[in-house]
């Protein structure tokens, strides 16, 4: 059996972009897979927003992110998961803890970033980078830590120094990563053209560097909402959706709360609602109960 590190990266290379869907739960990745998601996403700020009611501000730790990943990967095991780790949770004692519990939970990759610990949402002002050598220690960490579980666990080095650095900053930090950090995949945050993309897979190219890179197309961020096919052709491998469906369930639950609230019944919002059918059809619950019955049958 493949391990997880290997899926993911098997999954870069066949698809010509691989899109990445985010899921913040169980089920939204079994609804991710069955729309044909060859990658999932777990976003720190699902974690922190559908799990535990907080906002993405470094307030959740490494166990509450593992008790996600372990809800998602015990319903599958061939859609690699991409998990969003923030800054590592620590020294490089928490990194390498940080790494093994993904690994052990069932994750094909992280993607871990440049921030200060006290870090911010990728598309809000006021973010802070580290200097490029601490951020390189934390990538060494990193790949150390993995090698002793999952040699082919995806490292993925995110920065978020576009904001502060410009582009100069960004194309000298992403060399350094792959090159001294030994990542494997890039994530460069908040670029605002398509062309910023290609410039920055032309110079990866021209050190002679392999780093597949990630476009981070996020609603209501910096980012415009690019076609997968036009960043392919800028240079893109992995376009991310982090939390799209998490953003039109919670939509669709104001809604119809605010409905039952204000006319009595829920009559004027059914149309919203995912049948009983097709829960069941989703869960494939007649094969469950199937197996209930044969239990019972057997007693």
């Amino acid at each position: 059996m493949k391990s997880a590190g290997k899926l993911f990266r098997a999954a870069v290379e066949a698809n010509k972009p691989l899109q990445c869907l985010g899921a913040v739960n169980a089920y939204s990745a079994l609804l991710a897979k069955q729309a044909g998601a060859k990658s999932l996403y777990l976003s720190g700020s699902g974690v922190a927003t559908a799990s535990h009611g907080l906002p993405d501000l470094g307030i959740t730790n490494l166990n509450d992110v593992c008790d996600d990943i372990r809800r998602i990967t015990s319903i599958m095991s061939d859609v690699p998961l991409l998990v969003d780790v923030d800054t590592g949770f620590g020294s490089a004692l928490g990194i390498r803890r940080c790494v093994q519990s993904l690994i052990k939970s069932g994750a094909g990759a992280m993607q871990i970033e440049d921030q200060v610990a006290e870090k911010r949402c990728g598309h809000r002002p006021g973010k802070q980078v580290v200097p490029v050598d601490e951020m390189i220690d934390r990538l060494r960490t990193a790949d150390m830590a993995r090698h002793e579980y999952d040699k082919d666990f995806v490292i993925m080095a995110r920065t978020d120094c576009y904001a502060t650095e410009g582009m100069d900053g960004l194309l000298a930090r992403c060399e350094q990563y792959i090159s001294k950090g030994k990542a494997d995949m890039l994530f460069p945050e908040a670029l605002t053209k398509l062309e910023e993309y290609k410039t920055l897979a032309d110079h990866m190219k021209k050190q002679k560097l392999h780093a597949p890179i990630l476009a981070n197309i996020t609603e209501f961020g910096k980012t415009p909402l690019f076609n997968a096919h036009d960043l392919h052709k800028h240079g893109v491998s992995i376009v991310l959706y982090p939390l799209s469906a998490h953003r039109a369930m919670a939509k669709a639950a104001q809604i119809v709360y605010k409905s039952i609230i204000e006319n009595g019944s829920q009559a004027k919002v059914i149309n919203l609602m995912q049948t009983r059918d097709e829960l069941y059809e989703a869960l494939d619950y007649y094969k469950y109960e199937r197996i209930l019955d044969e239990l019972f049958e057997q007693k």
